[in-house]
């Protein structure tokens, strides 16, 4: 810098004053450097940790001064784990909003959409929603689409051709829809993801007609707790029952694209509510057998296929209704007389992988016709016919009669009878049936006094009673009992043939050599004859 004289006596403390300000600038930095490191943040580890332990928030009255997690943070239970058809669901969710058959549509990929732009036919055309969810238009390069309603497009697309032409008129409208896809599981007999396509005359898609599309619901659904989970949305509750019972059109709403269906298990079932699910329009149509089991009190425990018009269909089946628990137990040959009809069981196996228990009281549909007892059955059932611990011989005799008997039992009768062999008779027919259909005593030889009549338990036991044959008694356990399948009657011989038999075993070996002599005796008579006769001869000449 370089001052004149006059420039110095004007500002005498000017190069004072600038050696101040330059020294304030060499030292006030190197103190602010030395400072810095104070103020350096702290690492992002340290935030981290402190963020994860502040992550639990407690209750701020709870009792003890224990920190209680919010119940924001809590797992909930998964709904499928409800407990049965007429009770609450262990999440309570809140009812699914009823449909409408305005609902705005939502673009997205596969979609195809008509832009128009007043006078300027180069900019208009046909367009393809991608899979990034955009379209590529004229002049103004990639639009974003996906998730947004065809109002909202037009309006995103005018906007950006207001940069090159001056209040354009646009038009968008749907070409041709997506094809839909729909997920849903559970109580259904095709569980899996469906695609279903939208026309004019194939709309939005309802939630029976999804159902109808994977099968139906199975017997275990429960159709009060149908869970349909959104998009962006919260999981929402549909009451199919109120459909069914009150035709509540609300509970069967419209489905949109990605939409999941879940349909829980039940732990109970009500038999009259399965009677009545079976005819609803969202239940499977029954036109082929199932495969079952049936074990326990049943003339041919096993596995069989059966439907509701076929008694047994051993080789395939056929066509058929629905079947029920009747059809089961006339497959397996019909119940035994020791069946307990008021304790049959059904076990099935549900989707989830829990087990069903249905009690049912036959007994009922036979004394009081509640038919809602004879439950519809479906494929993997296991129904299992208890033993009566004290069967009452009015009940044994009634249910023999029933439909759910054989029709016919076979017995063999052995011994001292006009037709010993196998014979045919009614279920419980009893002992003096047998007898007569096997010809009756025979008149000289049978004891008529007693039969003994032995017995295969299914435990493998043989059971042998010796019973007074009385032909003027009804039926009962002491003189005329009532016969199973494979009974054995034997008809013993009466004292008198028993020793006349005896004697004639002794006989019959005397009765032999007294033969053999005879022969010999013939045959010494005749070479004597012989001889004689050539003496004759002899003298003759």
């Amino acid at each position: 810098m370089i001052l004149n004289r006059e420039t110095a006596k004007k500002y005498p403390t000017q190069p004072l004053t600038g050696l101040i300000v330059l020294s304030i600038i060499t030292v006030v930095p190197v103190r602010v450097r030395a400072q810095l490191p104070a103020f350096t943040p702290a690492p992002p580890a340290e935030v981290n940790t402190e963020s994860q332990i502040q992550l639990p928030v407690p209750q701020p009255n709870s009792p003890g001064g224990i920190n209680t997690p919010s119940s924001s943070v809590l797992p909930l239970p998964d709904p499928a784990t409800s407990t049965g058809v007429n009770t609450i669901p262990l999440r309570q969710l809140s009812a699914c909003a009823p449909a409408k058959s305005k609902d705005p549509y939502l673009l997205g990929s596969g979609d195809q959409i008509r832009v128009d732009v007043f006078n300027i036919p180069e900019y208009s055309g046909d367009f393809e929603v991608l899979v990034d969810g955009t379209i590529n238009l004229p002049q103004i390069g990639t639009v974003p689409v996906e998730g947004r309603t065809i109002p909202a497009v037009r309006d995103i697309i005018k906007s950006k051709y207001n940069e090159i032409l001056k209040r354009p008129l646009i038009n968008v409208t749907l070409v041709a829809a997506r094809p839909m896809a729909i997920a849903i599981a559970g109580e259904i007999n095709r569980p899996g993801s469906y695609t279903i396509a939208l026309t004019d005359e194939n709309n939005f898609p309802k939630v029976t007609e999804v159902i109808n599309l994977a099968g139906g619901i199975t017997r275990a659904a429960a159709v009060r707790e149908v869970r349909l989970q959104r998009s962006n949305a919260e999981p929402c509750n549909l009451n199919l029952w109120d459909l069914f019972q009150n035709g509540n059109l609300s509970q069967d709403i419209s489905l949109r694209d990605g939409d999941e269906l879940f349909i829980p298990s039940t732990t109970r079932v009500d038999t009259v509510e399965n009677t009545l699910l079976a005819t609803a329009s969202f239940a499977p149509e029954e036109t082929r057998p199932v495969k079952i089991a049936v074990v326990g009190e049943v003339e041919r425990p096993g596995p069989y296929i059966v439907s509701g018009t076929t008694n047994a269909v051993a080789e395939g089946g056929g066509p058929g209704d629905p079947p029920r628990v009747a059809q089961a137990l006339q497959a397996a040959g019909g119940v035994t007389q020791l069946a307990d009809m008021r304790n049959i069981q059904v076990q099935r196996l549900t989707k989830s992988g829990s087990q069903q228990v249905i009690n049912v009281d036959l007994w009922q549909l036979l004394k009081g016709g509640d038919f809602s007892q004879n439950i519809l059955l479906q494929e993997g059932d296991l129904v299992m016919v208890a033993k009566a611990q004290e069967p009452f011989a009015d009940e044994v005799t009634e249910l023999a009669d029933s439909s759910f008997a054989p029709e016919i039992i076979q017995v063999n009768v052995v011994g001292e009878v006009d037709s010993p062999g196998v014979v045919e008779l009614r279920p419980n027919a009893p002992l003096n049936d047998a007898i007569l259909a096997a010809g009756g005593f025979d008149e000289v030889r049978a004891n008529r006094g007693s039969v003994e009549l032995i017995r295969l338990n299914r435990n493998g036991t043989v059971e042998k009673r010796k019973i007074s044959v009385d032909f003027e008694a009804g039926i009962n356990e002491e003189t005329n009992p009532p016969l199973r399948p494979d009974d054995i009657i034997v008809i013993n011989r009466s004292g008198l043939t028993v020793f006349t038999d005896t004697v004639g075993q002794v006989l019959d070996p005397l009765d032999s050599l007294l033969g053999i002599f005879n022969v010999f005796r013939g045959f010494s008579q005749g070479f004597g004859n012989n001889n004689n006769n050539n003496n004759n001869n002899n003298n003759n000449n």
